[in-house]
């Protein structure tokens, strides 16, 4: 079955809106795992918009031993307050994943992945040292990317196919073309000895139709509409519908 990991930033996100504790990140995570969920994912960022160093933190404490525990990022954002930088939260909370995203603070969200060709290099220092740590580390990379014989090499695991351009022609009525992409591209890193996972965007409208068409999906990371779809019916009811669709 493929692994449901829940992105748990819009819970922080209504946080930091108000101020306080509430809603309570932590109570979250306890919600998804009780409900079956495989794992939790959070991607702090450098202006700490919404998942903050102390959230990774105390999540670790709670995530140890019950599941998956993947954190993205930017690994070459510098270190700015308390933002200590991804690496080194990574080298403190010793994850299960580590998914490396090219992104910038400028995103509202990320929105395309590395050139595994180009980005190698100076992937491949930091890749090195969260192997060391212990971490699987994966990589966000584009639907249509190509080089994975790239990434073999640098000693990355896994790669995580952005759904964003998925998502939005299933939801405008025809996503036949951008998901043969995805097929294909999970295909070409298969075929090169790299696991594949898939995040952004993801809905239980057009999750069933994408898990169906990419055989040994590993996971699938999802946050903004889980948590959305969770305000109508549940936290609890909501991850179980996800989980329901993957098997």
């Amino acid at each position: 079955m493929t692994l449901l990991s829940v992105n748990l930033n819009k819970i922080a996100v209504l946080r930091n809106s108000r101020g306080g504790d509430e809603p309570d990140i932590a109570r979250a995570a306890v919600t998804c795992i009780e409900s079956g969920c495989g794992g939790i994912t959070v991607h702090p960022r450098p202006d700490m918009r919404h998942v903050r160093p102390d959230d990774v933190r105390t999540l670790a404490a709670i995530l140890r031993g019950r599941v998956e525990y993947n954190i993205e990022g930017n690994p070459f954002a510098p270190p700015r307050g308390e933002y200590p930088g991804l690496i080194a939260l990574a080298r403190e909370v010793r994850p299960t994943q580590v998914t490396l995203v090219p992104d910038s603070d400028g995103q509202i969200t990320s929105d395309h992945g590395f050139d595994l060709a180009q980005d190698a290099e100076r992937l491949r220092p930091l890749v090195a040292e969260l192997r060391e740590l212990g971490c699987r580390v994966s990589l966000f990379v584009d639907p249509g990317a190509t080089g994975f014989e790239h990434a073999v090499a640098l000693g990355v695991q896994r790669v995580e196919i952005y759904t964003g351009p998925y998502a939005h022609a299933f939801a405008e009525g025809d996503a036949k073309e951008p998901l043969t992409l995805c097929v294909d591209t999970a295909r070409r890193a298969q075929q090169a000895g790299l696991a594949v996972n898939a995040g952004h965007d993801l809905s239980q409208a057009n999750l069933g139709t994408l898990r169906a068409a990419i055989p040994g999906l590993a996971e699938v990371s999802i946050g903004h509409a889980l948590i959305g779809e969770a305000l109508y019916e549940g936290l609890a009811t909501t991850v179980r519908k996800y989980l329901q669709i993957l098997r």
